[in-house]
């Protein structure tokens, strides 16, 4: 076969495999799905029937990538297996069980309204005689939360009860448990399924019926899998119970890049537990990737160290790949330089990608490239800057301070009202700010346009009111000032983490409010133009720089990677009231493993700078330590004969260079970057010849400017990840005075 003969040593191996299991260790670009392509038409070759093969893929598009390549591949006329997802291979069962009348008949949720209708459902048949919970209870993203615990139960097998025990859900989630009870049963009186109960249904019949396992096992001799470590509990089991004793079974995948645990995944899955499922498996490594140079492999080893939940396995570039460089940049200044220098090049932006670890932290970015008109594309649209509801509500509180008509505006006034919630229907808003917007008076305290609403309710409404009427005498101030007066009169902090259903999805609104923050500062004193900044039109532009998440990013590759928000707090994420453990800590490092592998010719890190410190993550990698080895490669090749290199860890750049059949004298630089979580520290700089800080309780002051000739400073407070401004060039005796 024309295939086999291109492919390597390690790939061969996997290909000729005999007898048994196998599980097979690839990097990031190691030419798994050719070395899968080659490995069926081995089997093929050997006179193994079609019919009894099954190659699994994570998703459609990865289904539809296989077997057009196998298909290309493939001689003439072959009969080809079957290739399927977990969802095709679920529903083809399910198929089954319904036609030999295990399964009543049901009809399957393929739209989001149709599930959001019965979870709507669901949940006010949860909450019962609680209506005052509803409003937070019925809104879009705690319905999107309910689904996926619900999604969670079924991929984990769990008890409801216990999952939600276990998961990091929001204060105000307590009716998820009985919800998802009162889901099963509606979806059972109506005839409907989810995408879930593709897989959960059938495994819970077969493992409750030897029986019905008889009819759908031994049909199968082998079994393909790939992204083994991102399969959670339910499919795992169902792939045990579909192989049976007979079946032999593949896994390929990586632990390194096991980045969906908030949704099952383990990559514990990848390593003791597969061998715990199926028993002995002969181990096969694809250690060599085709997609970037020694620099970035080098920097991905040394990223990846420090976990101690992976395989013992390196990442080796291949011969005649990009010679990737790598830089560190900082915040949007180092963005825009980066694009510059691309587009000098000749390199258009479509090659590029921006990658952040979450939303929020993509908003400084979008402005700059706004601000700069560099066309740009999100994977997501609902995450343009302009179209988030919090950003068009605080945008519209500071329109309101330069622009005080807007008060008699009854659009404007429900907008500002509801934002961030009021835990008040929206109905009731609207009604509340056409009154407003007419009589520009709070109602009596016995207004029947009040009743049915809490002591609670009340007072938040009544508070927002006071504010929108009070701003309109603060627009001299700037819009940094505004903007975080605003933020701390309507609670947005605490109202942001309240009404979030999951400790994340708060962390990230409360991240984007400091965003705000910081790139209103940036405008000095013109409110006017940080308004239009934000209510700037923008449509994706395909010519454009695309950005997206890490976990969007997964699978992919570009010439150009800038990976931005790199600050310690933001990547890895934590915060003081939700601190690392050394578990969410590697997760974090394989999501940082897999960014960094995206690029192909160059990548370049960017942390904020300033309040932020560059994660600990940047001096883990040892990137500077990669582009030296790299450079040194390419004169030793060339017969240049030079001293010692210094490097940070010599071992893994000797055994890196030694799996490459090269050696290079090397001596320590340092001791390697600790991997523990960094302890939080005052920062400053010196007055005089003293370094002027102080550490108060849970927060910590830095003195930001100061000057020994004129001894005054500037002050800021430093608390679970937020900046607030004390005193600007206060008498340094404040310091001595601040009550932590």
């Amino acid at each position: 076969m024309t295939l086999i003969r291109q492919l390597t040593p390690e790939q061969r191996a996997v290909v000729a495999h005999d007898r048994g299991h196998a599980r097979v260790a690839a990097v990031a670009g190691a030419g798994k799905t050719t070395t899968m392509v080659a490995r069926v038409l081995h089997l093929l070759a050997q006179g193994v029937p079609p019919a009894r093969i099954l190659v699994l893929m994570f998703n459609r598009s990865a289904r539809e990538d296989f077997q057009a390549r196998l298909a290309a591949t493939a001689p003439a006329g072959q009969a080809l297996p079957d290739v399927r997802t977990f969802h095709s291979l679920g529903h083809r069962l399910t198929a089954s069980l319904t036609r030999w009348g295990v399964f009543a008949p049901r009809q399957l949720l393929t739209a989001d309204w149709q599930l959001e209708r019965l979870l709507r459902q669901a949940t006010l048949a949860a909450l019962g005689e609680a209506p005052e919970a509803r409003e937070t209870a019925l809104e879009a993203e705690r319905l999107e939360a309910l689904a996926h615990f619900c999604g969670l139960v079924k991929a984990e097998m769990a008890s409801p009860a216990e999952l939600h025990r276990q998961l990091d859900f929001g204060e105000e989630t307590g009716h998820f448990v009985a919800a998802f009870e009162h889901a099963e049963r509606l979806l059972a009186d109506q005839g409907l399924m989810t995408f879930a109960d593709l897989l959960y249904r059938p495994l819970l019949a077969l493992e409750a019926d030897a029986g019905l396992r008889g009819r759908v096992q031994g049909f199968l001799d082998h079994v393909v899998i790939d992204e083994y470590q991102d399969i959670n509990t339910a499919q795992q089991r169902l792939l045990a119970l579909l192989a049976g004793r007979d079946a032999e079974v593949m896994a390929v995948g990586d632990a390194n890049q096991c980045i969906y645990e908030w949704r099952g995944a383990h990559p514990d899955t990848m390593l003791e537990n597969f061998t715990a499922t199926f028993g002995a498996a002969r181990d096969y490594p694809l250690s060599t990737t085709f997609r970037h140079g020694h620099a970035l492999a080098l920097t991905a080893n040394h990223a990846i160290a420090a976990n101690r939940r992976r395989p013992d396995q390196l990442c080796l570039a291949a011969p005649g790949n990009p010679a990737t460089g790598l830089a560190v940049g900082q915040g949007s200044q180092g963005l825009l330089a980066e694009l510059d220098g691309w587009r000098r090049g000749g390199r258009g932006l479509d090659e590029a990608c921006l990658l952040v670890r979450s939303w929020a932290l993509s908003v400084p970015l979008q402005l700059a490239l706004l601000r700069e008109g560099i066309p740009f594309r999100l994977a997501r649209e609902d995450r343009f800057v302009f179209r988030l509801p919090l950003v068009e509500a605080l945008a519209g509180y500071l329109r309101l301070a330069v622009e005080p008509r807007w008060l008699q505006d009854p659009g404007h006034l429900a907008m500002l009202l509801a934002q961030p919630t009021p835990f008040v229907a929206r109905e009731r808003i609207i009604a509340l700010a056409n009154r407003l917007a007419e009589t520009q008076r709070w109602p009596e305290r016995h207004d029947p346009l009040l009743e049915g609403l809490k002591p609670h309710q009340r007072r938040t409404l009544k508070k927002r009111w006071a504010l929108l009427c009070e701003l309109p005498r603060h627009s001299a101030w700037p819009p940094a000032r505004l903007l975080e007066h605003v933020v701390e009169a309507v609670e947005a902090e605490k109202v942001l983490k309240r009404a979030a259903a999951r400790r994340d999805k708060g962390e990230e609104d409360v991240r984007l409010l400091d965003v705000l923050v910081e790139q209103a500062g940036e405008l000095g004193n013109d409110t006017r133009a940080f308004i239009e900044l934000l209510s700037r039109p923008v449509e994706n532009r395909d010519d454009g720089v695309l950005i997206s998440t890490v976990h969007g990013a997964k699978g992919l590759e570009w010439p150009l990677v800038l990976l931005a928000g790199v600050n310690e707090e933001d990547f890895p994420h934590y915060t003081r009231d939700n601190p690392l453990t050394p578990g969410r800590l590697e997760e974090e490092r394989r999501l940082f493993y897999v960014a960094i592998t995206r690029a192909r010719e160059r990548l370049v890190l960017l942390h904020d700078g300033g309040d932020h410190r560059p994660s600990r993550f940047i001096a883990e990698s040892a990137w500077e330590d990669g582009q030296r080895v790299a450079r040194r490669l390419d004169g030793a090749q060339a017969g240049e004969a030079q001293g010692p290199l210094p490097v940070s860890d010599p071992d893994l750049v000797r055994r890196y260079l030694a799996s490459l059949g090269h050696s290079l004298p090397l001596v320590a630089a340092h001791p390697a970057a600790s991997s523990g979580p960094a302890e939080p520290r005052a920062e400053g700089f010196r007055v005089g010849q003293r370094l002027r800080h102080a550490v108060f309780g849970e927060g910590r002051i830095s003195v930001v400017e100061g000057d020994p000739d004129n001894p005054v400073i500037e002050v800021r407070f430093h608390h679970a990840g937020r900046r607030r401004l004390i005193a600007r060039r206060a008498p340094i005796e404040l310091l001595e005075g601040v009550d932590a």
